[in-house]
């Protein structure tokens, strides 16, 4: 292969061509982890400083009718939704309209009365006790909020509120069912009001939108990703939209500026848990929070649907960040992120 590069730099050159040949070690990389994970598609959005410095798509959109991948290519997130939920939260804060030390029961009616020491703050961080998913959740049942909350309440609460961190989805249901009844309005009519708009993110919708989307990848699933998913009927707060590497990008450099969310607000988002010991939990609002020895500081969060995963990591310190977007459900995504920021970080 290199020989083969050296040769047509070489005929370039002889031909009097000022063009020249050059391997791209991120196109390399990435196109080496889709053939590891047996990935139909994969694109990908480099971000330095607000600006993106790459886009790209590999492999395939849709396999049936060939379509390739590419940096508008419109995939299901999952909890990659999670930031945008705690986004609409910390918008009500800001408005003075709720708080995040605020008990739950505040807003939601008919509460058991083990719930009473959980605060918004807990649902946001994973420390509530909520169990993950409410035992009413279907992918093919069209459920309220509010319904799949009732279903949690005879659920005893898994420790006490704050005692320790466990991924909990019925979290975000709440959270979603919060800004309900706070807005007066649906929730994902509110955060397009509020965020999806105003940062210009105009292909990110629901899950369950009921508009055509063009570009929209198929997802697959199973043994090497070879068979397609069926499609969800469910609207799940904790993994709720559709959007594209380019659209997230933009919600990248708007996290830059204050736009949408104050300073401060970032900060609380971006700062680990504390729990009820001196301890910490590696989680902010919406967002895991750790730090790498190459790019110091750094906010990311995951995501699996079936036939989807994704990965969305901001390296705040060094002002990079990646985001990958795939049509297949069994992948390592944060590997692969995290591999392409070490290509841009050196």
């Amino acid at each position: 292969m290199v020989r083969r590069r050296i040769a047509i730099v070489a005929l370039l050159l002889s031909l009097g061509g000022a063009a020249v040949v050059r391997a791209d070690p991120t196109d390399d990389y990435v196109r080496a982890r889709l053939k590891d994970f047996d990935l139909p598609g994969l694109s990908l959005a480099v971000v330095k400083d607000g600006v993106t410095v790459k886009a790209e798509g590999y492999g395939l959109a849709d396999k049936d009718r060939n379509v390739p991948a590419a940096p508008d290519t419109v995939y299901k997130i999952g909890s990659v939704s999670k930031q945008f939920v705690a986004t609409g939260i910390m918008l009500l804060v800001q408005d003075e309209r709720l708080g995040v030390d605020d008990p739950i029961s505040r807003y939601l009616e008919k509460t058991p009365a083990s719930w009473a020491p959980i605060t918004i703050r807990h649902l946001l961080t994973h420390t509530s006790g909520l169990v993950r998913e409410s035992p009413a959740f279907s992918p093919m049942k069209n459920l309220s909020d509010a319904e799949l909350l009732r279903a949690v309440h005879p659920m005893p609460l898994r420790f006490a509120p704050g005692e320790k961190w466990e991924y909990s989805n019925s979290g975000f249901v709440a959270l979603a069912e919060i800004i309900r009844i706070v807005t007066g309005q649906p929730w994902t009519a509110y955060l397009q009001q509020k965020i999806f708009g105003p940062a210009g993110m105009n292909v990110t919708l629901p899950t369950n939108t009921t508009a055509a989307v063009p570009n929209r990848a198929v997802g697959y699933g199973g043994r090497n990703n070879e068979r397609k998913v069926e499609e969800w009927v469910a609207l799940r707060a904790s993994g709720a939209f559709l959007s594209t590497v380019l659209d997230l990008a933009k919600w990248d450099a708007v996290l830059y500026s204050d736009k949408i969310l104050a300073e401060a607000s970032k900060r609380e988002m971006w700062k680990a848990v504390r729990l009820n010991g001196a301890s910490t939990a590696a989680y902010g609002l919406g967002w895991h929070v750790d730090s790498s020895r190459e790019g110091g500081r750094r906010v990311w969060h995951g995501g699996g649907l079936p036939g989807f995963t994704s990965h969305f990591v901001r390296y705040v310190d060094a002002r990079l960040s990646v985001i990958v977007l795939s049509n297949g459900d069994d992948s390592d995504m944060g590997a692969i992120a995290n591999g392409v920021a070490a290509l841009f970080l050196r």
